[in-house]
Parts: structure tokens; C-alpha cells; sequence
């Protein structure tokens, strides 16, 4: 039989208790012999506990580790599981997705709704599907919910109390498991299985919302190394000085600190566009790059992959904001920062010869 590995992190799926009382981390493992004997007919399947954590309580630290662990153990199975809450899910499928490049079989990762153990869960079924798409699905980091198989640094949790909690808003599945299970290519391996399990994780995620104070992220800039802007629509942001909420000195200011800006939209579907609009086009003037349709899970995490592997090189770590690590943006949406006064006057140099 193929082999499959199932690491367990904890979340709703593994959990015992509800109403009335709260939901808590419980024993998993004799919980799913029980509940899913079906899984065991798919595969050889190696059982491990990771942890066994709400999902809140998912860290950066514990993405390094998790990564680690499975760049030594994947090469030994045909595909992986793991098991996780649902609310940090897309943080973890964005993280495993740009530390581990390309692997050799592919990473699923799912929870559920409801503990395995209640009678109306979706964990079983989310379980075999996972396993049915760790076997046949393509060799990269997805996420598998509610029958269909997702790109995971694409993927937005959208719902609480719907077991259809999860979606792509632009980037179509790779996935379909109904009657039958129909899968796409996903990503091409471009190059030999790798680790890169280093982040640092001092990034501030600001959301712009109507009434934001600038002084409050302004004091923030000496305590941070990047910033995770979400804007509005394309990537706007107040900038009338008149009206005392101009984000403008942010940008500023970070462009003097050496802190990178990256945009993300608030909106789920499309991306950024800092040329299209007047204050996109002051952050740009400012050093900011544009996230493109990248979600903010997969930027956040970005930006801290690229901080801890690019810390002293501007430049390279914008080419390597702006370039597709594990498909997590699309190119056609890039937007670029003008080049700096020295590469202009090399520009120059280099036409005139």
C-alpha cells in the first residue's frame, strides 16, 4: 500500500466537549481508528503527533519546526497530512508552501468544523478526501475542506458556521472530490527538494479603516522590520493632509528607517494596482511594493521569510517579493517601484554607451 504520514497539530477536528461547555484538545489518535476505519483502507498510514494546539495558539516557531520535521520526512512516504485548526490554516499552508520548495510528494493540510467524534462532523470526510489527494493531488502545499482541493497560500478562511468555510478567490481549485476525484497539475518542481525554515517574524499587519490615527503605526516603526499594509480596493489609503488621518508619513518615514511596505487589498477578489490611484502612487514613490492578489496570510509570511533570507539587501528582497515563490500571486499584477536615484544614473549611463 502507499504510505501516507498524518501529522497531528491539534485544532477543532481533534478536539472533545461543545455546547455547553467549550470545545478543548483531546486525544485524537484512538478517535480516529474509531471513527475513520476507512482511512487505513487508502493508505499505510504513519500516525505522529506534532502537537496538539488550538489553532490561535499557532506560531511562527512552530512553523520552523513543522517545516524541518517534514523536509526530513517526506522523502519516506508518498504524500503527508496534517491535521489543523482551521483559523490559522491558511498562515500554516502560506508558510509551509514558501519553506518547503519543492516536494517530493504532495502536503495536505485540513481540519474541520466539528471534533471527529460528534455525530454531524465533517473531519471524516475531510480526512479521506485529504488522504485521497495526498495520494493522487499534486506536489505541492494545498489545503482540502469541504471536497475541494486548494492552492494553500491562495486560501481565505470566508465562513464560522458553514462546513464550506474555505475559499480561492483568485485562483481557481486544484482540486474536486465528488463522485469521482479530479485533480489538476499544480505547480512544476524547479529544482531539487529544499528548506528554508528561517523567518523573523517582527512584521506588523496594519488594516487602514476610516479614523485610523497615523501616530499609531507611526510609533510602531522602530519596534517592527516590515509592515503589511492592507489598503482599500486597488491599494488606497487617506493621504489629505488637511484632513489629519494622511498615511503618507508612514511610507516616508518607513522608506528612512529601512522598513519594507508591502500592499495587500482588503478585498478578496483582484489585487493591488499602486499606479492606479493617487495615493498608491505615493506609496510607490515611497519604496512600497504591491502585493498583487496575493492574500494577506501569504504576505505576511512572505515578508517574514524575506526579511530573515534578504536583511540586508533592499533590492533583493523586493525581487523576491515580487516574484512567484510557490504560486501564491499572479505576475500580470505586479507592480514595480521606481528604481532608485544610483540605478537611474546607471540606467542612464549604460543607454549612453
Amino acid at each position: 500500500m502507499p504510505r501516507v504520514l498524518l501529522l497531528h497539530t491539534g485544532g477543532t477536528l481533534g478536539m472533545a466537549g461543545g455546547r455547553p461547555s467549550a470545545l478543548r484538545p483531546a486525544a485524537f489518535f484512538k478517535t480516529l481508528r474509531k471513527r475513520a476505519p476507512e482511512l487505513f483502507q487508502l493508505a499505510d498510514i504513519e500516525l505522529e503527533l506534532f502537537c496538539n494546539v488550538d489553532s490561535s495558539e499557532m506560531q511562527p516557531e512552530l512553523w520552523s519546526r513543522m517545516a524541518a520535521h517534514l523536509h526530513q520526512r517526506l522523502s519516506h512516504f508518498d504524500g503527508a497530512v496534517v491535521t489543523h485548526g482551521t483559523d490559522t490554516l491558511a498562515h500554516t499552508a502560506s508558510a509551509l508552501s514558501f519553506m518547503l520548495r519543492n516536494p517530493p510528494c504532495p502536503v495536505v493540510l485540513t481540519g474541520s468544523q466539528r471534533p471527529l467524534g460528534e455525530i454531524r462532523s465533517d473531519a471524516r470526510l475531510n480526512l479521506i478526501d485529504a488522504v485521497l489527494s495526498a495520494l493522487q493531488g499534486p506536489r505541492e502545499v494545498t489545503i482540502c475542506f469541504d471536497s475541494h482541493l486548494y492552492r494553500g497560500n491562495r486560501t481565505r478562511k470566508v465562513k464560522v458556521a458553514e462546513y464550506d468555510a474555505f475559499e480561492s478567490p483568485n485562483f481557481p481549485v486544484l482540486g474536486t472530490l465528488g463522485v469521482d476525484a479530479t485533480f489538476e497539475p499544480g505547480l512544476k518542481a524547479r529544482g531539487p527538494f529544499r528548506l528554508f525554515e528561517r523567518l523573523d517574524s517582527r512584521v506588523f499587519l496594519l488594516k487602514v479603516y476610516p479614523g485610523l490615527d497615523p501616530a499609531l503605526p507611526l510609533q510602531l516603526l522602530p519596534h517592527v522590520k516590515g509592515f503589511v499594509v492592507e489598503a482599500y480596493g486597488a491599494g488606497n489609503f487617506p493621504i489629505d493632509p488637511e484632513l489629519g488621518r494622511s498615511l503618507r508619513p508612514l511610507f516616508t518615514q518607513a522608506r528612512e528607517r529601512g522598513v519594507p511596505v508591502l500592499v495587500v487589498s482588503q478585498a478578496h477578489r483582484n489585487g493591488v494596482d499602486l499606479s492606479l490611484y493617487e495615493s498608491g502612487a505615493a506609496a510607490l514613490a515611497e519604496g512600497a511594493v504591491g502585493a498583487a492578489d496575493m492574500t494577506p496570510s501569504a504576505a505576511l509570511v512572505k515578508l517574514m521569510q524575506g526579511l530573515a533570507y534578504h536583511p540586508n539587501s533592499p533590492e533583493a528582497l523586493t525581487r523576491f517579493l515580487q516574484t512567484p515563490v510557490a504560486g501564491e500571486l499572479t505576475v500580470g499584477r505586479l507592480t514595480v517601484p521606481p528604481p532608485s536615484p544610483a540605478r537611474r544614473r546607471n540606467a542612464r549611463s549604460a543607454r549612453a554607451k
